[in-house]
C-alpha cells in the first residue's frame, strides 16, 4: 500500500502543498500522516504511527527529503530502518534519483544512496545555518536596544501624584489600580523603579 509522510516545522505553517501531492497520488486520507514538528529529530506522534503502520513492500512518499528530517545522522538512520529492517520503498518526489523501486542493483543503489547523503547533509546544514542566523541577528537587535519579551507597561504620567494620594491615605489602593491602570504586580514593579529613582529605599506592600 501506499503511504505519504507531512511535516511542518510549526503550526501556523501550512501542509497544504504537501498535502496537494498525496492527493495528486490519490493516497486515502487514513494513510496520510502529519507532523507539526521541527525535523530536528524522529521523536514525533505522526511519524512514530506511521512507522507501527508500514508493512514489507508499502511505499512511502515525501515531497521533499527535508520533510522527512533536518538531522544528517537521523535521516540515514531512519532510511535504513525504512529500507533494510522494515523492507519498506521510500520515493522523494522532488528528488527522482531517491525512488528504492528504481534500479534496484548495486550502481542504482549506490546512486541513491550517494544523493541521500548529499541531501541530508544539505538539509542539515540549511537548519545550522538558519538557526545561527537567527542567534546573530538576536545579538544584533539586542546591540541596537531592542527589547524582546512582554512589553513594558510604562506608568501615567501622574503616578508620582496618585502614590502620594495613596500613601497618604486619600485614596484606596483599588483605587490607585484603577487610576493608574496597572495590575497589582506590575504596579509594585514600577513603584520601587519609581522610588530607586528617587533615592529612597522603602518597600511597601499595601493593599
Amino acid at each position: 500500500m501506499d503511504y505519504f509522510y507531512v511535516r511542518v516545522s510549526k503550526r501556523e505553517q501550512c501542509e497544504d502543498r504537501q498535502l496537494m501531492e498525496a492527493q495528486r497520488l490519490r493516497i486515502p486520507p487514513e494513510r496520510i500522516y502529519t507532523d507539526k514538528k521541527s525535523g530536528k529529530d524522529f521523536n514525533r506522534a505522526g511519524y512514530d504511527a506511521l512507522l507501527g503502520a508500514l508493512q514489507k513492500d508499502d511505499v512511502l512518499y515525501v515531497k521533499s527529503i527535508d520533510r522527512l528530517g533536518r538531522n544528517y545522522l537521523e535521516i540515514q538512520n531512519q532510511w535504513r530502518i525504512l529500507t533494510k529492517e522494515k523492507g519498506v520503498d521510500i520515493a522523494v518526489i522532488d528528488m527522482p534519483l531517491l525512488d528504492t523501486r528504481l534500479n534496484k542493483d548495486l550502481m542504482g543503489t549506490f546512486i541513491a544512496d550517494l544523493v541521500l547523503q548529499i541531501l541530508s547533509f544539505v538539509s542539515q546544514s540549511e537548519r545550522d545555518m538558519l538557526r545561527s542566523r537567527v542567534i546573530d541577528g538576536l545579538i544584533a537587535a539586542r546591540a541596537r536596544g531592542v527589547r524582546f519579551g512582554r512589553p513594558v507597561i510604562a506608568p501615567p504620567d501622574d503616578f508620582a501624584h496618585l502614590v502620594h494620594k495613596w500613601e497618604s491615605g486619600h485614596l484606596r489602593f483599588v483605587d490607585l489600580l484603577s487610576k493608574t491602570g496597572l495590575k497589582k504586580a506590575t504596579f509594585y514593579r514600577r513603584l520601587r523603579e519609581y522610588r530607586a529613582a528617587r533615592g529612597q529605599d522603602k518597600h511597601y506592600q499595601k493593599a
